[in-house]
């Protein structure tokens, strides 16, 4: 297995963006784990099953699904559903569902196995914890709930979905709610993951102090 850098925190701490250049800058390939999430949860949407769905239903309809990531890109049997996914429902959905097991279970090879044949930047809810526990380096990137809902708003404004500040601080909320109280993996701190506050750091800057910290 290759190095893994895994990167965990909150809805709108920016971690895919960080994630993302830092591997870049390293050479490392980048695991979007929240892509894989929204593909399965936009299946499971689709064929019209929700969070109280039966465990079982959940699993038929999963079986047989191909969800990957390829240079940027979320394919959903073999389509490519990268602007799909990135809506405010496609978010809740992910939400909802990745609190099920079935879709943890289905999920969890998918991206342990990305690390076989390579360096990777895996960024998530679960990664330090639960994923990749023995990562070579554990970083928790988070930023106050406004600040998280401001970053919210401008992506989703840049790509002309309409939605408001008070919308947007309220999907952060509800997201930090299902994510750290779900019974399955829940999102928490590792307790040797590196803390960074990104609430008043630029991208940059952000990215210059994780660089920094892999060289200690």
């Amino acid at each position: 297995m290759g190095r893994v850098i895994a990167i965990d925190g909150p809805s709108g701490a920016g971690k895919s963006t960080v994630s993302r250049r830092v591997a870049e800058r390293l050479g490392f390939s980048f695991l979007d784990t929240g892509a894989l999430y929204r593909a399965v949860a936009l299946h499971l949407h689709r064929q019209g099953l929700t969070g109280d769905s039966p465990e079982e239903a959940l699993r038929d309809s999963i079986e047989g699904t191909m969800v990957a990531f390829r240079t940027g890109s979320v394919f959903l049997n073999g389509e490519d559903v990268s602007e799909a996914i990135r809506t405010p429902e496609a978010g809740h959905y992910a939400s909802v569902f990745s609190a099920r097991k079935a879709v943890r279970d289905f999920l969890f090879q998918v991206q342990r196995d990305a690390a076989l044949h390579g360096d990777i930047v895996a960024e998530g809810r679960d990664m330090t914890t639960v994923v990749f526990p023995d990562a070579w380096r554990k970083l928790y990137l988070d930023a106050s709930e406004e600040g998280r809902a401001r970053r919210r708003y401008r992506q989703l404004k840049e790509k002309g979905i309409e939605i408001s500040m008070e919308e947007a601080l309220r999907d952060v909320r509800e997201r930090d709610i299902r994510d750290s109280r779900r019974d399955i993996a829940p999102l928490r701190r590792a307790e040797d993951a590196l803390y960074i506050d990104t609430t008043d750091m630029d991208l940059d800057e952000v990215i210059s102090c994780i660089l920094s910290s892999l060289e200690r």
